[in-house]
């Protein structure tokens, strides 16, 4: 299957006054079209610097690329100019932004916010067709139409979340970036609007990149997985490697063990000890060898590559014996 966003040896770094904050270092991996990976770690772990790397939305003169390349539809989103990306964000890549209650301009009505989308990229329609357009769809979002007359503090969490949707969707993109978008909302929207991204996945094709914390969405909406470290893919597979080999990294198996078991009685949950470390000071060697109860000296020492088994791979020296990838 062919690839639609590839990304190859990406470090990107956010530079301050005190110190210089080490957000993503050295990522790879791709996306086909029309699958959906799941993008998990703690707070920290450099997913939204990824997302906001693919958009080039990294803050001005601070967050920086230093290296590597991002493919998007074979064009390498590291050297496109400033006018180029404002062509693509919103036709070829669109974001759900992670907070559905700052991502609208509360000053006006959510339909011209829709609305607008459509103007600067679909310049052959007519105002009377983009306001069709804009009432099609509100229905794909399951929102009556005359509501685009409201503004964003007349809708609740879950149908501003479905309007940040609809602005996201408006011109169709290959490629849609997902950050944590059922954060805000309770667990009965949450749901509906899982299943309104998957319905449109489906409608339209669409790859989707979900970032979130929660391995029941992910287990219940991707194809592929990648588990993220200190700004690095520890372990990446298809869904069933995540959630049914035998074979995982020790942050992956900390991240399931923290799971409460419904079937047990337990008294405690069973967190990951330690923090993440600080993105400015990072050990060396392995990233996560101060907080790994399987840690050995030269965990400290020598970082690892990926090793990989078939579509499985995992970045730890217990699985050394695994194929190396090249």
């Amino acid at each position: 299957m062919e690839h639609l966003l590839e990304i190859k040896n990406l470090h990107v770094i956010y530079r301050g006054d005190e110190a210089t904050v080490h957000a993503v270092n050295g990522l790879d991996f791709t996306l086909d079209r029309g699958a959906t990976l799941g993008l998990v770690g703690e707070t920290g772990a450099g997913k939204t610097t990824t997302a906001l790397s693919v958009m080039r939305l990294l803050p001005d003169r601070i967050g920086t690329i230093e290296e590597g390349q991002i493919l998007l539809d074979g064009i390498d989103i590291t050297k496109a100019s400033e006018g180029d990306m404002r062509v693509l964000r919103g036709s070829l890549v669109s974001m759900i932004f992670q907070d559905p209650m700052t991502s609208l301009n509360p000053t006006i009505r959510v339909g011209e916010q829709v609305g607008e989308v459509l103007e600067l990229h679909r310049k052959d329609l007519s105002k009377e067709e983009i306001e069709k357009k804009v009432d099609e769809i509100f229905q794909l979002v399951g929102l009556p139409a005359e509501r685009k007359m409201d503004y964003p503090h007349q809708f609740s969490g879950g149908m501003r979340q479905r309007i940040v949707i609809a602005i996201a969707l408006a011109c169709e993109p290959k490629l849609l970036l997902a950050d944590e978008p059922t954060t805000a909302l309770d667990v009965t929207i949450q749901a509906q609007v899982l299943d309104l991204m998957q319905e449109l996945k489906e409608k339209l094709n669409t790859s989707t990149i979900l970032i979130t914390h929660d391995l029941g969405i992910v287990a219940e909406t991707c194809d592929q997985v990648a588990i993220m470290y200190a700004g690095e893919i520890i372990e990446i597979g298809l869904a069933e490697d995540i959630f049914e080999a035998e074979d995982h990294h020790p942050y992956t198996v900390g991240l399931f063990g923290s799971i409460p078991d419904l079937s047990k009685k337990e008294r405690r949950l069973h967190p990951i000890d330690g923090m993440m470390p600080d993105p400015s000071d990072l050990p060396s060697g392995c990233k996560f060898h101060t907080r790994c109860p399987r840690a050995a000296e030269q965990c400290s020492l020598q970082a690892q590559p990926l090793y990989q088994r078939g579509t499985h791979g995992i970045r730890c020296r217990l699985y050394a014996d695994w194929e190396k990838q090249q």
